[in-house]
């Protein structure tokens, strides 16, 4: 899933406990208050220069509560206060916490089959020409579901065939990321995989809270998880990737990250390769290099 900006926002209010004091129902209705338009338009702009998000004057609501959760957990009671401890934390982390709070991970395995059915094709083709080498990226990871879907694509078209492939996944959500290491998903998550391939690349476990299946350790190697800001080009990767998945996460951009974005992806891409965007996203009115194959499918 790609980091996107977020819908309706939690009720920051629901879950009070019902022995909570007076003063602590104070000051969660005082967070609850919309923060004055100054502050957040300095959100936006923070949250912009930071991620590349653009946040429409309409998503005020959202961030009030999304942040509200973050200023609750630190005992802080102003938006205004808050914002100053994000501006002020010279180690950066705080930052990340923001963009953790702001960002909606929306995301399932196979979401969009028809890229991992096209994939499939294009890789049994490389291998058919004697290709041994592969790197694939998957760069708005959210939480695991798109890469492990990329690894189980490519694992079910190498037939047992011994070559060297890699998969770098990278979000710019620590939290998104975390559940990427933990590869554990609740059986509705995989609802859309074949029983016969889920068993085939998923253990299968229960416990208290229900059914879950976890990534098993042969499909877990093939996947590297790392932080990275698509926003702030050029990326440390040298390349080349075969393929590149970046998906559902573009339309949260202004034009000039687009490009300088797509510029990087032409880059880092080899000469035949692919690059996916998801099915609401193109590439019109965007100065690129990329060649149109099929909706939402470019090649370099």
């Amino acid at each position: 899933m790609a980091m996107q900006t977020p819908d309706k926002g939690d009720d920051i209010i629901s879950g009070e406990e019902p022995g909570a004091s007076d003063e602590r129902r104070s000051s969660v209705n005082m967070i609850a208050h919309s923060m004055d338009k100054s502050t957040f338009n300095e959100f936006r702009k923070l949250v912009y220069e930071r991620s590349g998000i653009c946040l429409g004057e309409q998503k005020e609501t959202l961030v009030c509560a999304r942040v509200g959760k973050r200023m609750r957990l630190l005992g802080i009671q102003s938006y205004r206060a808050y914002l100053r401890h994000v501006m002020d934390d010279e180690s950066g982390e705080e930052v990340v916490h923001l963009l953790n709070a702001i960002s909606t991970n929306v995301t399932s395995f196979f979401r969009e089959p028809a890229h991992f059915e096209f994939l499939s094709k294009a890789f049994s083709q490389w291998l058919a020409e004697g290709q041994k080498r592969f790197r694939f990226w998957s760069a708005a990871c959210s939480t695991g579901e798109e890469p492990y879907s990329l690894a189980v694509t490519l694992m079910e078209a190498l037939g047992g065939a011994s070559i060297d492939i890699k998969i770098l996944a990278t979000d710019i959500s620590t939290r998104a990321l975390e559940r990427c290491l933990e590869g554990v998903y609740h059986k509705d998550r995989l609802k859309d995989v074949p029983a016969v391939v889920r068993d085939r690349h998923f253990e299968y476990h229960r416990d208290s809270e229900g059914v879950f299946y976890s990534v098993k350790p042969s499909l877990k190697r093939m996947v590297v998880f790392k932080r990275l800001n698509l926003s702030t080009s050029p990326f440390p990767m040298h390349g080349p990737f075969d393929a590149i998945f970046c998906r559902n996460v573009m339309i949260y951009f202004d034009n000039r990250i687009r490009q300088e974005l797509l510029a990087e992806m032409h880059r880092l891409l080899k000469p035949g390769g692919y690059l996916m965007v998801g099915h609401a996203e193109s590439l019109a009115g965007i100065a690129c290099s990329f060649k149109g194959v099929k909706p939402s499918i470019y090649a370099k």
